[in-house]
């Protein structure tokens, strides 16, 4: 294992999960004071089924920052847990270990809460040639970590941010005057390597920007037979994906009208935490 973490891990999760740590420290962690010159024996265990997430920052703050600790994992990124399964332990120094706790914690809830409900979503068509996809509906300062959790998870991300892809929405459109001609706009700004998608809540709209040369077509709130007919009338000439209040009990329909991609903001902006707990002995 590479000390918890799914590859490829997020960039620069260091500098994050230091300034989480710093905003609860502070000055200085008077609880843990008391306990300085003590030694603690530690895990870290699920108390619910799900997926797990967060565990190499857990290593992180918990074993390698902390002189004299040591620990090991029982679990990676990625991996199925249940309740009562342990998936990190170890040993050092009391006043640290309690003094990093929370943050550890609170990193491995959210991320496990992200993972969990994005394998739910991907069990539900993973029969089906479609991929479940997420969004930039991310919390700010969050997103690498989020969007790396729902990989953790089984789903895969869309775009990262504004610069690795171009989707033209209705606002571009309207500025524009057209879905042709804010794709030709597009793809003279484009490399070769990025892609454009023209999000459509019409047939109209999708033939046009089919016409235009769209590399996706986002198919917004439509309903799944809406979605087959068009499918199927623009079959082999570029990629589809459905988007628009998908919920767990709607995938399956979505993702059976024939679409490539089906895009889920809940996986990142609505996850409920994922339980786990620290126990010392």
């Amino acid at each position: 294992m590479s000390r918890g973490w799914k590859s490829p891990a997020p960039f620069d999760w260091q500098a994050h999960v230091h300034r989480a740590l710093a905003e609860d420290i502070v000055t200085g962690d008077l609880s843990a004071a008391v306990l300085e010159g003590k030694t603690f024996h530690w895990y870290i265990e699920a108390e619910a089924e799900g997926v797990a997430c967060g565990l190499g920052i857990a290593y992180e703050l918990l074993i390698s920052s902390i002189p004299g600790a040591n620990g090991e994992l029982a679990s990676e990124d990625g991996d199925a847990v249940s309740p009562g399964k342990t998936v990190i332990s170890g040993s050092g120094p009391a006043e640290h270990l309690l003094s990093r706790e929370r943050v550890a914690l609170n990193y491995i809830i959210h991320l496990s809460g992200i993972a969990t409900v994005t394998s739910r979503y991907a069990e539900a068509i993973a029969d089906l040639p479609c991929e479940v996809v997420d969004t930039r509906k991310t919390l700010p300062g969050l997103r690498a970590l989020q969007k790396y959790a729902v990989r953790c998870g089984g789903g895969r991300n869309h775009r990262m941010g504004l610069y690795d892809g171009i989707m033209l929405k209705d606002n571009h459109i309207q500025a524009y005057g057209s879905i042709t001609k804010a794709v030709e706009k597009a793809r003279s700004l484009a490399t070769h390597m990025m892609m454009i998608e023209v999000e459509c809540t019409n047939e109209s709209m999708v033939d046009e920007a089919v016409e235009a040369g769209a590399d996706i077509v986002m198919l917004d709130n439509m309903s799944p037979d809406r979605m087959s007919e068009i499918v199927a009338k623009h079959q082999g000439r570029t990629k589809f994906e459905a988007s628009g209040g998908i919920t767990l009990d709607t995938i399956r329909a979505a993702a059976e009208s024939g679409v490539d991609a089906v895009s889920v903001g809940a996986l990142t902006h609505s996850a409920p935490g994922l339980s786990f707990h620290m126990e010392m002995k």
